[in-house]
């Protein structure tokens, strides 16, 4: 084959018909494309138009990933400049279908699959990656998909969204983003009898076998890409603890769903109470779900209010957990070790029962379980609140807890709500409310952008408070009016670069870095991706 063709079959050089007469001659090119020269945002405007004549998002989600395969400037300038309406589709909540089809749907290699077949391997095998200067990986097993369980090595569209959103709200290049997939068996039987399935078909590798295999790959990623930041995605609960502990101080890592789901939740319940006009340190908070997520914000927040001035004690007594059998208390013998701080000593209530007795004012569902939150729960909540907050974070939207318009609807236009995933505006007796949503897309492309431009040791509590303060401070007055408690969509990238800029000065002051504060705003611009050719 001839080199010429390779400029327009590379996604990383391919401009398509945006190659001058002058390119094609130079690289020779001539008549291999059409006469007309269009610019780049001719092209987006032919890509949208060709997006809206799909019938339904998930063959959006398809075309979309045919471009970023075909000419991945294109791909991200298209989803910079049009990221309130392609969020949804990129990530959640169309990227949970996509996973449950992915090995019906697979078309070209993205991302790298490693199996324990690879065991006393991995550091040789990651060599066969193009790119040698990835600088942030996201990695699955892929047991605990959002709120649709073991899917195996379908879940790597998740570790692929991610970086896409790296790229795009963060700045961090294509080139240096690495998805990973850690394909160790599913204990999915209807995964593992689908002949189109293309994962491990064993039942998953669990114990000290997983943690030795896990050890590996920490340790082979690292040396492989001095510097690395590992992002931790959709391990379940137990995993996600163990792997968090065994390597939060040792490698520069973070769990999103633990650590950045807390951090975006905490940056709400932050901007609620300008609402609410009652500090945070008074609010009463409980949780539905005892997960990796619900535990994650809880102990973020514990945090967070010890820095308002309660002691850790008063702190954990702001907190209820609830799961499917109620409210969690110390005589039951089910619980795990995250659970245990949050465990009342009193006898078991239901969820409605906790609700009168605790009065919380704060809701906040991390279930999976949709529909968890219903009327009479709501209209509890707005029983006891003037303004209750209802968090209904779990993904894809068929996941969560409530709707927005149950919400506003059952409270009579009282709640401040929140959600994991995108719901339209809700119009209730004559006023528009525009629902926040909860998306960590919010925190951790700023924060990995912090962490890879200073080169930061590890994420510590202290840089994800920091992380969800300066995520509150930039939501305005007018967003707060129309019921949303973060800033709009639009702005993500302005976002994150702001976060960036708070993590990095706050680890300094740690001594989590060797940059100088006058350092941060060209360390930041190095790092910022642009797609324009």
């Amino acid at each position: 084959m001839k080199d010429n063709i390779e400029w327009i079959r590379n996604n990383k050089t391919n401009k398509s018909t945006a190659f001058s007469s002058e390119e094609k001659k130079a690289l020779n090119l001539e008549g291999l494309l059409p006469y007309k020269q269009t610019t780049q945002e001719l092209q987006e405007q032919r890509v949208i138009q060709n997006l809206e004549r799909k019938p339904n998002d998930i063959e959006r989600y398809l075309y979309l990933s045919a471009l970023q395969a075909r000419n991945e400037r294109l791909f991200y300038r298209v989803v910079i400049n049009n990221i309130e309406r392609l969020l949804p589709i990129i990530y959640t909540p169309t990227v949970g279908e996509a996973c449950k089809a992915f090995s019906h749907v697979y078309t070209e290699a993205k991302g790298f699959y490693i199996t324990p077949e690879d065991k006393g391997n991995i550091f040789n095998i990651l060599g066969n990656w193009p790119e040698e200067a990835i600088k942030v990986i996201v990695v699955t097993d892929g047991e605990r998909i959002l709120g649709l369980g073991d899917l195996g090595a379908n879940g790597m569209g998740i570790p692929i969204g991610k970086l896409i959103l790296y790229a795009a709200c963060g700045g961090i290049h294509p080139s240096a983003c690495l998805p990973v997939m850690i394909d160790v068996g599913t204990n999915n039987e209807e995964l593992r009898n689908d002949p189109l399935y293309l994962g491990l078909p064993k039942s998953r590798l669990g114990g000290q076998e997983y943690l030795d295999f896990m050890d590996e790959f920490m340790e082979a990623v690292t040396k492989r890409f001095p510097g690395v930041l590992v992002q931790f995605e959709d391990f379940l609960t137990p995993n996600a603890f163990a792997l968090l502990d065994r390597y939060q101080f040792k490698y520069r890592c973070f769990n999103d769903d633990i650590q950045g789901t807390a951090a975006v939740a905490l940056a709400g319940l932050m901007c609620s109470t300008r609402i609410t006009e009652i500090p945070l340190q008074e609010n009463r908070f409980l949780f539905l779900g005892g997960g990796s997520a619900a535990t994650g914000i809880a102990d973020l927040l514990v945090k967070g209010l010890m820095l308002n001035g309660l002691t850790e004690e008063q702190a954990y007594n702001q907190i209820a957990m609830c799961d499917i059998h109620g409210l969690i208390v110390s005589e039951r013998t089910d619980l795990q070790a995250h659970n245990l701080p949050y465990a009342k000593n009193q006898s078991g209530l239901s969820f409605l029962e906790t609700i009168q007795q605790f009065k919380p004012t704060a809701l906040i569902g991390a279930t999976g379980a949709g529909g968890a939150f219903t009327k009479e729960i709501i209209e509890a909540m707005s029983s006891i609140n003037n303004c209750p907050v209802i968090f209904a974070l779990s993904n894809p939207t068929s996941k969560a807890e409530c709707t927005a318009e149950q919400a506003y609807t059952w409270s009579k236009g009282k709640a401040i709500f929140v959600s994991g995933s995108p719901f339209s505006n809700v119009t209730f007796e004559g006023k528009t409310f525009d629902p926040g949503q909860g998306n960590n897309a919010y925190i951790f492309p700023g924060l990995g952008l912090g962490i890879v431009a200073a080169q930061i040791e590890h994420v510590n509590d202290e840089l994800l408070i920091t992380a969800a303060h300066a995520l509150a401070q930039l939501v305005e007055v007018e967003d707060l009016a129309k019921g949303s408690l973060y800033p709009p969509i639009h702005e993500i990238r302005e976002v994150s670069i702001e976060i960036a800029k708070a993590v990095m000065k706050n680890a300094i002051g740690q001594g989590l870095t060797g940059i100088k504060e006058t350092e941060i705003e060209g360390l930041i611009k190095q790092e910022l991706y642009d797609p324009t050719y």
